[in-house]
């Protein structure tokens, strides 16, 4: 499938709202280093914080940022994206500050606003940005979270749309940039042998897991605010669950993929508080910034339905959680039984079934699981795996790709208004109405609950690390 790339005007400078934070620490320079070392950025990066910085410090910053992976291998670059930098102090409820940004775009035409700032702020820069007189031909790109239920989300995007058209709103999932995330909707609809079996008929249930081996680090502030559900499932394995269960585009291009996705997340059946256990690992309460009697989840795990044609009464378990067994992100897509057993060894009802799987991370690889007779007279199998390894290297890390695709206009990886209040439209009856949190042990799969939830199905299938496991 060819997703094809907007047609508008690239930008003509970049400004990095939150400039001095741990996102652009962590992501933002690398990424704009890279840009400049592969030719793919060279206009003016306008960073704006209220840290009280000068330029001087600013590049200080951005060149550790980029030393923190190891030894800087282009120096011409580091040299030039340096070069690139302007700086703008203020507040950001202060439209001085609006102002003198005004002053260092010094007559850019097609400014690129990136927001890596705390949510509670999004629709006060956006604001502002319009007040001021920039939102004209300009774009914004705002990252996760993009509200933190539903009615927040529409509140949102109401401002958003007020300042900005939708084409020209380029709302942050980073997930949808890795390479094994974009692999999914290739290998769905370029290989002829799955779509006679992709739905209700032929999958018993969908298993999709995002574990981490690490908690929350420093960020037990953020974590009290958002928790997994909001901050994992309702973005990231929803937008896994949109690419596995969407039908076809109709044309070859982004907004027909963007429309089927959208459906996906229109169909999901909104989730009830028996589809949701949530846990948290022991001792996050004695984490910084975390609070004495925490209710908040560091595990979730829900069982979820899309009432379409193709998976009506199919369900999915989703799973994502802290201090667990392993850090992995892997799908499991189980087949029924075939409809007669013919051998003694596959007569049972509970037996191990076929499956496709994907693995997301640490590597990317597809595997198909089918049983193979063993050598002897007897009619008597063991299930193996077909194993595709597709890890490729050299390629754009997600925010790479995101900042050079927002920045030529390429909505394709980024997700639209619909979309973001259907998914939130799925999560909302729970985000109140639940249970309160599990405890679990560290380095294991989660509480015990999230066991019984999906046992009628044939249990978890923890990720395989070992590719031939």
């Amino acid at each position: 499938m060819h997703i094809g790339k907007g047609s508008q005007t690239p930008s003509d400078a970049l400004v990095l709202f939150g400039v001095t934070g741990d996102l652009a620490y962590k992501m933002t320079f690398p990424a704009l280093y890279a840009m400049v070392a592969r030719g793919d950025l060279n206009v003016p990066v306008i960073g704006v914080a209220s840290s009280k910085w000068t330029l001087a410090q600013l590049c200080k910053y951005a060149k550790k940022s980029i030393q923190q992976d190891g030894k800087i291998k282009h120096r011409s670059a580091l040299a030039r994206l340096l070069s690139l930098l302007r700086y703008v102090d203020g507040d950001y409820n202060d439209p001085a500050t609006f102002g003198a940004l005004k002053a260092a775009l010094k007559g850019a035409r097609h400014p690129a606003f990136y927001l890596a700032i705390p949510p509670g702020l999004f629709a006060t820069v956006i604001t502002a940005l319009g007040a001021a007189g920039l939102a004209q031909n300009a774009r914004v790109i705002v990252e996760k979270p993009f509200g933190r239920d539903l009615a927040s989300a529409r509140k949102l995007n109401r401002v958003a749309r007020s300042v900005f058209p939708e084409d020209s709103i380029f709302r942050i999932d980073h997930f949808l940039a890795k390479e094994a995330i974009m692999n999914i909707l290739y290998f769905r609809f370029a290989n002829s042998f799955l779509e006679p079996i992709w739905n209700r008929n032929y999958v018993a249930s969908v298993q999709i897991t995002l574990a981490e081996r690490f908690g929350v680090e420093e960020r037990g502030a953020f974590y009290e605010t958002a928790g997994c559900l909001r901050d994992v499932i309702q973005n990231h394995l929803f937008q896994i669950v949109a690419l596995l269960a969407m039908e076809a585009p109709a044309r070859q291009n982004f907004g027909a993929v963007h429309g089927e996705t959208a459906k996906v997340f229109q169909a999901m059946r909104p989730l009830k508080r028996n589809d949701v256990v949530r846990g948290q690992y022991a001792g996050y309460r004695r984490e910084p910034h975390v609070a004495k009697h925490s209710d908040v989840e560091t595990f979730c795990a829900l069982r979820l339905f899309i009432d379409s044609w193709r998976w009506q009464g199919i369900p999915w378990y989703l799973r994502s959680g802290k201090y667990l067994a392993e850090t992995a992100t892997e799908v499991i897509v189980e087949l029924k039984q075939p409809p007669q057993r013919l051998f003694a060894d596959s007569r049972s009802s509970t037996g191990p079934t076929n499956y496709l799987r994907f693995r997301l991370s640490p590597d990317s690889a597809i595997a198909i699981a089918a049983r193979v007779k063993l050598a002897g007279k007897e009619f008597v199998g063991e299930q193996r795996e077909l194993f595709l390894s597709d890890e490729q290297t050299g390629t754009e890390a997600p925010y790479e790709r995101l900042l050079g695709a927002a920045m030529t206009g390429d909505g394709a990886l980024f997700i639209r208004e619909d979309a973001v209040e259907a998914a939130w439209a799925a999560v909302d009856p729970i985000l109140a109405n639940h249970r309160p949190v599990r405890p679990y042990r560290r380095h294991g799969w989660g509480p015990k609950s999230a066991d019984a939830l999906i046992k009628a199905d044939g249990g978890w299938r923890n990720p395989l690390i070992n590719p031939t496991a």
